[in-house]
């Protein structure tokens, strides 16, 4: 079985500078984690062997008991920075610039009167950071969610790993039944995210099956492991070298290999190292 790996996969450098951010804490004991730094179960339970304390993400309405809170790179709105500073904390920031590019250009926008509409979906982080400083707005997660706004003017932007087509097809369905209005849009869609999904395109074209490397939760991993199913590849989305299945790949002569922003490169290599170990057995099934 051959392994081919996408020509950009894995860790972006938002999640690299996060990191290095973290490295750096002298005293983790001291704070608290804002919710997941990010959605990798293997980098949340280094930090918690290092001494960090962390607040779920459907516990962030409470006020972390820790003298200093990270913020972590899916951001927080300006509304929360402001509670948690009057709380008396001290804040350690690792919001990715790109997702603050976001959260800064829907607030414009939204200060310049515009209806805000977010591509993106609802309940994730990065999207409550983006809505929490925002009235009239509302979050779409697909074109048949759209429908016609009660606004003249409406902007549009999108989560920052939103998968192209899809920001293209709402753009599209939004204009479509808003005909008559003033419609502006702005792409906020992050470049490493671009990145990944145009390596993923290439790739499918190259391979008869795509293993995907991330966390569970994910959203940009779910993304690219949609993206390869929707290009009729099977797919296998796994956190690590533990969660393949060798029977799985039985079958196919090529796989490729791909991951999300927030997965390691150690875990990458791991996947890739324990992919090329099944050979021999997959040699044994082949017709002689």
């Amino acid at each position: 079985m051959r392994v081919i790996r996408a020509s950009a996969l894995g860790m972006c450098f938002g999640v690299r500078d996060a990191l290095r951010v973290v490295e750096r804490v002298e005293s983790p004991g001291r704070v608290s984690i804002h919710g997941e730094l990010v959605h990798n179960e293997e980098v949340i339970s280094d930090l918690a062997l290092r001494g960090f304390r962390s607040v779920p993400e459907s516990e962030r309405g409470s006020i972390p008991e820790s003298p200093e809170v990270l913020i972590t790179a899916h951001g927080v709105s300006d509304r929360e920075r402001r509670r948690l500073l009057e709380a008396g904390k001290t804040l350690v920031d690792t919001t990715c610039p790109l997702v603050r590019h976001v959260h800064e250009t829907a607030v414009s926008l939204h200060r310049e009167g515009y209806f805000v509409v977010i591509i993106g979906k609802r309940g994730h982080v990065e999207v409550e950071g983006i809505t929490g400083d925002l009235v009239r707005y509302v979050v779409v997660q697909n074109a048949g969610e759209v429908v016609r706004y009660d606004a003249s003017r409406i902007a549009i932007v999108s989560q920052s790993t939103t998968p192209p087509f899809e920001a293209l097809q709402v753009r599209q369905a939004i204009e479509a039944r808003n005909a008559g209005k003033e419609i502006r849009y702005v792409d906020t869609i992050c470049r490493p995210t671009r990145e990944r999904q145009q390596a993923l395109l290439d790739l499918v074209e190259q391979v008869d099956a795509i293993v995907v490397v991330g966390g569970s939760n994910s959203n940009n991993t779910r993304q690219l492991a949609r993206l390869a199913e929707s290009r009729g590849r099977p797919v296998l989305q796994v956190r690590g070298a533990a969660d393949l299945e060798p029977d799985w790949f039985m079958q196919f002569q090529v796989v490729g290999l791909t991951a999300g922003t927030s997965t390691l490169d150690r875990t990458v290599d791991e996947v890739h190292r324990a992919l090329l170990a099944m050979r021999p057995a997959c040699a044994q099934l082949q017709p002689q």
